[in-house]
This record gives C-alpha cells, structure tokens and sequence, in this order.
C-alpha cells in the first residue's frame, strides 16, 4: 500500500521539508524575520531586531523539520523522536513504552505498525512538563489500531510548552508501518502499549528514532 499524500502533506522552504501543522507557528515568525532584515539597512531599530527575528526563525525551521525515513524491518518500530523515558507493566499484561521528546527532537510521529487507525480520541488535560509523572493527566490524543499484533493503543501526550497535538489522520484510515500520522508542538511525549507476550527491545535511558528504531524484540 502506498504512503498516503494527503495525511501528512508537507511544505518545502528554503529546499527543505516542515511538518504538516506547523504553519501558525511558522509563518509569523518567518514574516517578521523577512521584514526586519529588509528594513536593517536603513533603520538601526530594524537592524537590532533582524538578528533575535532571524534567530526564532530558524529555531522554528529546526524544530518543524521533517525528514525522509528510510523505515526499519521490525514487528513494532517507535513512532517518535527522543529517550525512552520508562517502561512499565500495566495490569492487563500490556508493557508501556514512554518515550520523552525534547524541545530538539523531530517531532512528527508515526504508525508504529501497518494496520487501520480504529480511534482517534483527544482528552482534554493540564499542560505539567512531560517528564513529571503528572504528565499522565495532560492534553492528550489517545490512539487504537488494528494490527496483525491486535489492538495497539498509541498516546500522544502534551507538555507544558506543547499546547497543541495535530493528528493527520481520522478513524478508519489504512495506514503503513512508519507513516507520518501527527504532530506534537514543541516538548512532549509518545506512550505506546505492547500487547502481552511481546518483549521490549530498548531500554530506559535509549535514544529512539521514529520509524527507524525497533521497540520489540523476536
């Protein structure tokens, strides 16, 4: 099955790649960076603010980015950027996967695995840094698949800074493994559930890269 265009479209500028979604953050930023380093050259004010302007610009180039995969061969491969933050069992026999994502990270997700998108819920939450164990309670889309594996419950969750989740795809999409399927804004944090029986292939402390680092193992 093909990648799907129209799930996660994405804007080239300046030859390179930004993640759907971005474009409230983005284009402001670029526009006054444009407009102060134009009007530098006549006026010392402009000048002084080109270079802050021209720094948040690229700052938030950096931080869209969205770079092609190569995606890895695996059962289960992680669908974000960043360390694994914990693992946990849960009491249905599942194992928790948190993985942290920095400010620096990619932070497009993707499907950890081939199947059909079956739920996509948001909860409303708080906004506590996505490393405290509060985070738990926070904004969050909450994500089901079916899978060659069952059910595979996948949680995008906010931080205090990213006060904004994107999904590109609606319930009853097909999707493949390591297909781009949200955004979160700025640090945050990915939970995935491994189904009983299913062994962790990374451990705490592990840099991840989405569709590039596998989470099971044989």
């Amino acid at each position: 099955m093909p990648h799907s265009q129209t799930s996660a479209p994405r804007v080239g500028l300046l030859g390179g790649r930004i993640a759907r979604g971005a474009s409230p953050w983005l284009l402001p930023t670029v526009a006054t960076a444009a407009l102060s380093l134009t009007r530098a050259r006549k006026s010392g004010r402009w000048a002084a603010a080109a270079v802050p302007a021209t720094a948040l610009a690229a700052g938030m180039l950096w931080f869209f980015r969205d770079p092609e995969r190569e995606i890895a061969q695996g059962r289960v491969i992680s669908p974000a950027d960043g360390v694994v933050q914990s693992i946990m069992p849960w009491k249905d026999g599942r194992t928790r996967v948190a993985i942290f994502m920095s400010p620096l990270n990619v932070h497009v997700n993707r499907a950890p695995l081939a199947g059909t998108v079956t739920s996509v819920e948001h909860v409303p939450g708080g906004f506590v840094p996505a490393f405290n164990k509060e985070s738990e309670n926070n904004e969050r889309v909450v994500w089901h698949f079916d899978t060659e594996l069952g059910d595979i419950e996948m949680v995008q969750i906010a931080g205090a800074v990213a006060r904004r989740i994107v999904p590109y795809l609606p319930a009853g999409t097909k999707v493949e493994q390591g297909e781009r399927i949200g955004l979160i804004r700025f640090g945050s944090r990915v939970d995935i559930y491994l189904p009983e029986g299913v062994e962790v292939a990374v451990e705490v402390g592990q840099a991840t890269t989405a569709g590039v680092t596998r989470i099971d193992r044989d």
